[in-house]
């Protein structure tokens, strides 16, 4: 299906859409009265409101307030909750497989009052399928499974449709002054490992995470992780187990990469500064997977104030900057990459990978925000990273699609972002890209098989406020047309480009 050239099949295309409007519909009538019943049955069980656990700290005043008791510590603490509706459709092109599925879930968690800075914290999450399509079926044409909607539930079990819960967090944690530290099952936002929220639930990590705080504005962060629970899971895995759960593609010789079950049990260790400057920030990153491989990551974002803007008392002093940012990415692979036979090895012995990325852009012009950004994979090596641990951080990255596993890429994309005046909390992007990967035959550089191609994305939210407030509204649509040849064969094709993809989603934090 050819989404953004016009080659006469305009009414094919309004017949797609109908129908994927009538089969979406339907599956959303249940999956929305679920939603709007579990909402409702949450406010009014609950006699005061909650913020989710990434905020509460700013806005609950006892989490600071020392307890001096066994009671008073169990006492000042905070529930927190999340329960989330997700409906997801992907249309393939004709005689290939479509998808559906509508999940919801809740969960909730409870953090202790600080005493002498120490506080305990728990949660867990369950997730209901609510329809579906068959999504342990292989597509008959091109031999290849389901690629995006089995990420709401289980990828590791297709069909698990009932055991679909998880333990999150269960952790100590200690602050005092500039220091900050966790033990334990948590979330976690770096560069290489990362929520990656566009699924059910977001990707969870095992270990102690630290950071201090310098006067001079440097954030030092420090990790070690021994196990991670990636999104579309409900196991926590060791390092080594937990690379291979989404699939391994090939190895650089063209045959299947077969390092799932062939990993090293490793950890992750991983040390990084922030500096805020006048002018903007700096991100320094050092991460080592133990006897796989290592990437360091070195970033600048910078912002310049254009005419009068920012000046002490000149009219319109908020006005627009000229926001611009560098990044340079670099891998070496640790040992033999992860195994030493060469067809189990996850990094191949003595590899390497460079990433290249710049943006540019302008904010401040009112309701609106624009921003080039480019990236460039060299032709080095592959750019390497297990998907099950997190997004890439490109700057050219747009959702539902990755350049993970390539190299010799050329990606450029512009993002053009709106804000309501008018109605508060109504904001839009639309982004449109082009990712110029190796030819799909090229296996030394594509380890997935996956086309050039470009994409654009609609992405459209509202935050509700007042007595609803923690509540936010969602839809996604992704389009992506392959501009190099895909040899005919469905396999390059399905789940990858000449679709249209959709999402509704919609959270509730208390």
């Amino acid at each position: 299906m050819q989404i953004f050239q016009s080659q006469g099949n305009s009414s094919k295309t309004e017949i797609r859409f109908s129908r994927w409007w009538v089969l979406g519909r339907g599956a959303l009538n249940k999956g929305l009265f679920f939603c709007v019943w579990l909402f409702v049955g949450a406010v009014s069980a609950q006699d005061q409101p909650f913020v989710h656990y990434t905020e509460r700290e700013k806005l609950d005043s006892n989490s600071h307030k020392s307890s001096p008791n066994l009671q008073s510590f169990l006492r000042n603490g905070r529930f927190f909750g999340h329960a989330r509706f997700f409906s997801m459709l992907t249309d393939n092109s004709a005689g290939l497989t479509d998808y559906h599925a509508n999940a919801v879930g809740v969960g909730i968690g409870y953090e202790t009052g600080p005493w002498k800075g120490i506080q305990l914290g728990i949660s867990g999450y369950a997730i209901y399928h609510l329809s579906s399509s068959n999504l342990s079926d292989i597509d008959p044409l091109s031999n290849q499974p389901n690629r995006y909607e089995l990420g709401l539930f289980d990828v590791e079990n297709p069909a698990n449709k009932n055991e679909l819960d998880r333990l999150e967090d269960l952790y100590l944690k200690y602050s005092k002054n500039r220091l900050s530290m966790k033990l334990g099952k948590q979330h976690i936002r770096s560069p290489f490992i990362n929520p990656q929220d566009g699924r059910m639930r977001p990707t969870l990590v095992e270990g102690l995470l630290m950071d201090y705080q310098f006067k001079s504005k440097v954030l030092l962060n420090v990790g070690l992780i021994q196990r991670i629970s990636p999104r579309s899971t409900v196991h926590w895995y060791d390092i080594g187990e937990s690379m291979g759960l989404y699939g391994v593609g090939v190895n650089p010789d063209g045959t299947k990469s077969n390092y799932k079950g062939n990993m090293p049990k490793s950890g992750i260790a991983f040390l990084g500064l922030e500096s805020d400057w006048k002018q903007g920030k700096l991100k320094l990153w050092d991460q080592w997977v133990a006897d796989i491989f290592e990437s360091r990551l070195v970033q600048w974002d910078g912002k310049y104030l254009l005419g009068n803007a920012g000046k002490k008392g000149v009219e319109g002093s908020k006005g627009a900057s000229l926001v611009y940012g560098f990044q340079w990415i670099h891998q070496r692979a640790l040992l033999n990459g992860g195994n030493e036979d060469p067809s189990k090895t996850y990094f191949s012995a003595g590899g390497k990978s460079d990433v290249f990325g710049a943006r540019l852009g302008v904010e401040g012009l009112g309701r609106w925000k624009f921003l080039l950004n480019y990236t460039r994979i060299t032709a080095k090596g592959r750019y390497l990273m297990p998907r099950e641990w997190g997004r890439d951080p490109f700057y050219t990255f747009m959702p539902r699609e990755r350049n993970e596993g390539y190299g010799d890429v050329h990606a450029a994309t512009a993002v053009l972002s709106w804000q309501s005046t008018k109605v508060k909390g109504l904001a839009a992007d639309i982004s449109y890209g082009r990712f110029y990967l190796p030819d799909v035959r090229d296996y030394s550089l594509n380890k997935y098989g996956f086309p050039a191609y470009q994409q654009c994305n609609v992405d459209v939210r509202y935050t509700f406020d007042g007595f609803f407030q923690g509540l936010d509204l969602q839809f996604l649509a992704v389009f992506k047309d392959a501009i190099k040849t895909t040899y005919d064969l469905p396999k390059y094709e399905i789940n990858k480009v000449n679709l249209a993809h959709f999402n509704l989603i919609l959270n509730y934090h208390f």
